[in-house]
């Protein structure tokens, strides 16, 4: 894992198209900006996470769906 420190208004660049913006630093807490293109997808983890778990469910679903078609 690369740490980096980042003050408000300053970026990391990931790549040469994926920009990570410091906005506003508030305490604890951190807002950031991603410049990306429209083709990369950004979540949060645990979006992304929740998205791959339904992806897990849907694809065992699909597989018991078509065990059943094959016995019919």
């Amino acid at each position: 894992m690369l740490v980096l420190s980042r003050k408000k208004d300053e970026s990391i660049m990931i790549g040469d198209q994926i920009e990570i913006k410091i906005l506003a630093v508030e305490g604890e807490q951190i807002k950031i900006g991603i410049v990306a293109p429209k083709t990369v997808k950004v979540h949060r983890s645990e979006v992304f996470e929740a998205i791959q778990a339904q992806n897990k469910e849907a694809l065992s679903a699909s597989t018991s769906f078509l065990e059943r078609l094959k016995k019919k």
